[in-house]
């Protein structure tokens, strides 16, 4: 990813606000990461819209409060969508979300199948 893209996505995803009851001494520095159920849920959803031609590529980030899954529509380009985990905010908002091209929010949750569900409303084709 070039050195425009990058910072563009560094802008739009904001770290989490300061004073959240999950950021004591402990979870203060703990890199977040998607489990390995997490990450199946989000590649089934990925490769059936991979087949169906919607989606050529994706990334994982792994940062210090959230983990990021961003998909592209091509490769050089910045991320179509960025399933976004910050457990920070499970007891507010919940901690999945779901954010467009432009950074804005398109979907929260509390469970990541409810979530994900998103995808299957919005990328639904009439068959003629």
């Amino acid at each position: 990813m070039d050195e425009i893209a990058s910072h563009q996505l560094a802008n739009l995803i904001k770290p989490s606000a300061k004073g959240n009851s999950n950021t004591g001494p402990r979870n203060r520095n703990r890199t977040v990461y998607f489990t390995r159920n997490e990450l199946s849920q989000i590649l089934n959803v990925y490769g059936r819209l991979v087949t169906a031609g919607e989606w050529r590529d994706y990334a994982i980030d792994h940062v210090q409060d959230h983990a990021v899954f961003s998909i592209f529509r091509r490769a050089s380009e910045i991320p179509h969508y960025r399933i976004i985990k910050e457990p920070a905010l499970s007891n507010q908002q919940g901690a999945w979300r779901i954010l467009g091209a432009a950074g804005q929010v398109l979907k929260r949750g509390r469970k990541l199948d409810q979530l994900l569900r998103y995808f299957d409303r919005h990328h639904l084709k009439a068959i003629t």
